[in-house]
């Protein structure tokens, strides 16, 4: 499987994907056809970018089964559902299990390009993120065991004294130790220093 930005399109039914397929390549976006969402699923190994649109109702494995087999696998690109009037219901549980959008059939062209484009601008923000956390976290595991220290005392916002007073060390120390970890975490300030630091906390 290729791991380019493509518009992976699950449809059981061979028109729409055909024409999915036919607006998608008129846009200049890289698009792959799955028959159903089993087909997919077993196609789905080193997809690491683009986005997923799906029908929400299809035979054996469904539009909402298929985010949940997504999350198990670990696969978190983007989902848009496409639902027929009846299957609204569908498709907001759909959202509660993580799809980004859905839409409701029969839909423009603008509309359906819109999601797919929005999708994939936030597929591309997380992987941007994903990215960015994993960088300071290799920054952050090289610090020493009292790097780290002064690192908590300053995110908690305390003085050099009061890190000195907390470790048993000078104050003098602490600056070295300080400036160690600006150097380390490549922060040109305290704030970005908190942020970095805040970064891999969350993540």
């Amino acid at each position: 499987m290729q791991s380019e930005a493509a518009v992976h399109v699950v449809d059981d039914d061979v028109a729409v994907r055909k024409s999915l397929e036919f607006l998608l390549a008129s846009e200049g976006l890289p698009v792959r056809l799955h028959e159903s969402a089993l087909a997919f699923l077993d196609d789905a190994v080193g997809i690491e970018a683009g986005c997923i649109v799906t029908d929400v109702r299809m035979p054996g494995i469904d539009g909402i089964e298929l985010i949940r087999r997504l999350k198990v696998r670990g696969i978190t690109l983007p989902v848009v559902v496409m639902t027929g009037h009846a299957d609204v219901p569908m498709a907001v549980e759909a959202m509660k299990e993580g799809a980004v959008d859905f839409l409701e059939k029969p839909f423009g062209d603008e509309a359906f390009l819109a999601a797919v484009r929005s999708a994939l601008a936030r597929q591309e923000r997380n992987s941007h993120h994903g990215s960015q956390i994993a960088e300071v976290q290799c920054r952050f595991d090289a610090l020493s065991d009292r790097e780290r220290q002064v690192l908590e005392g300053l995110v908690a916002g305390k003085a050099n004294k009061m890190i000195a007073y907390d470790l048993g060390i000078s104050p003098r120390t602490v600056e070295i130790y300080r400036a160690n970890v600006m150097t380390k975490m490549q922060a040109k300030s305290l704030s970005e220093l908190v942020r970095l630091a805040l970064l891999i906390e969350t993540k």
